[in-house]
Parts: structure tokens; C-alpha cells; sequence
């Protein structure tokens, strides 16, 4: 997983872009398994920011955002958070999140 652990909450925040964050761990058989699906619903929205960010112990911008499974996908408008996913299973579930991001 390409993950930026240098961001903060405050960063998110501030986002004025639609934008997804994955919070996952490379070594999460979940999050391997996703990965895919993930990325089939994504190439439909180009314009969507798509942040990976590691999580786990003593990662605290996971915690901010309460974050119990793996992978998490927070879809932000806004910096605001308007949905949620957790170990999404189909893209038409991510797609469906997607369409409410952009609309």
C-alpha cells in the first residue's frame, strides 16, 4: 500500500476536492483482497482524490476518524465526511458512494 502517513486530520480537514481515504495495512489480507474492486470503481472518477493512509498501532489519524476495520473507505466532500464503507466486497457499493461524492 502506498500510504501518506504524513497527513494529519487538520489536512483532511481543509480538502475542498471529493476525495476517498483508505485506511488499510499492506500486510491486511482484507485490504489485498479490496485493492482490486477498489480500484475498478475508481477509474470511473478521475477526478476524485484517492489517499491511501497505513493504519494501526500508534497511528493516531485512524483513531480521529474511528476506524475499527480494515480496509475503511472514508468518501469526504468538503473535508466532511458524508459516507462511509467498511470492507467493501463489490464496486457497485463504492460506486454507489461515488456517485453520492460527485452529486
Amino acid at each position: 500500500m502506498d500510504a501518506d502517513n504524513k497527513l494529519e486530520r487538520a489536512d483532511l480537514d481543509i480538502l475542498k476536492e471529493p476525495t476517498v481515504v483508505e485506511f488499510g495495512a499492506s500486510w491486511c489480507g482484507y485490504c489485498q483482497a479490496a485493492q482490486p474492486i477498489i480500484a475498478a470503481a475508481l477509474i470511473q472518477y478521475p477526478n476524485i482524490n484517492h489517499i491511501k493512509i497505513e493504519d494501526g498501532r500508534g497511528q493516531r489519524l485512524g483513531r480521529t476518524y474511528a476506524i475499527k476495520l480494515w480496509p475503511t473507505l472514508i468518501f469526504l466532500k468538503g473535508g466532511v465526511e458524508i459516507s462511509r464503507l467498511m470492507r467493501p466486497t463489490d464496486t457497485a457499493s463504492i460506486a454507489n458512494a461515488l456517485d453520492e461524492l460527485t452529486s
